[in-house]
């Protein structure tokens, strides 16, 4: 079901890579100021998903809309495409320090003061006492907060998250939903969560999407979708049984 204030629905959606089809999405709707996330297995097509929902990528039938307008990437005004920005599961940081690589998408805008932004962005990733370091020098963990951080003093209306937590180890997975709560929160960053970690879905967002074989075989909110998930195929999901 839509809703007249959805801020992102995607209609009637088919993506193709050559013959092969890789998702089918009758319709799916985000809710502003709520965190979405969707599960599922690899090879599911969550990735895929997500490239269409932030415009990187064209559905081969459908159509993406945005703030109650079906856009393209080549029609979607600059305006609109930076009230979104995405954080990859790999980051992807310049040879620079910290804080240069924070305010790499300020100065992309033509900002000129944003210290303040940058510092407020570092302090809330923890990391304001590594602004000079050079950020090749990194952790994983704090490479990744550095991505979220350069996210962050942004302001984005829309943040995608991809995989965000994949790969690091326990201290920095609680430190980065706790940076995406509060985006969340403070911020009213609306935030589309990627995840195979189910448990991670059911600590942050407030409905849940399972993405199976390329389709959405549910969508709920949270509570409901873990403890009276609808289709079989959500029961075996979550209890471990499906076989992928």
């Amino acid at each position: 079901m839509f809703f007249s204030d959805d801020i992102l629905r995607l209609e009637a959606i088919e993506h193709r890579y050559g013959a092969r089809v890789v998702l089918r999405v009758p319709e799916l709707a985000i809710r502003p100021g709520e965190i979405f996330a969707v599960v599922g297995p690899s090879g599911a097509g969550k990735s895929t998903l997500l490239r269409l929902m932030n415009f990187l990528e064209k559905p081969t039938r459908g159509r993406v809309i945005y703030h109650g307008r079906a856009w393209t990437p080549g029609s979607l005004p600059i305006a609109l495409r930076r009230k979104m920005t995405t954080v990859f599961q790999q980051p992807l940081l310049l040879n620079a320090s910290v804080a240069r690589n924070v305010a790499y998408g300020l100065r992309v805008r033509g900002a000129r003061n944003g210290k303040s932004d940058i510092r407020q962005a570092l302090e809330e990733v923890r990391l304001a006492h590594l602004a000079e370091q050079s950020a090749q020098t990194l952790s994983g963990g704090e490479a990744q907060r550095v991505s979220l951080a350069r996210a962050l003093v942004l302001n984005p209306e829309l943040l995608f998250l991809d995989e965000p937590t994949a790969n690091l180890d326990p201290g920095n997975v609680k430190l980065i939903e706790e940076i995406v709560r509060r985006a969340n929160q403070e911020r009213g960053a609306t935030v589309v969560l990627v995840t195979h970690n189910v448990w991670q879905a059911r600590r942050l967002a407030h409905r849940v999407a399972l993405l199976y074989e390329g389709e959405i075989i549910e969508t709920a909110p949270t509570r409901d979708f873990f403890e009276h998930p609808q289709d079989p195929r959500t029961r075996a999901f979550l209890s471990g049984d499906l076989v992928y």
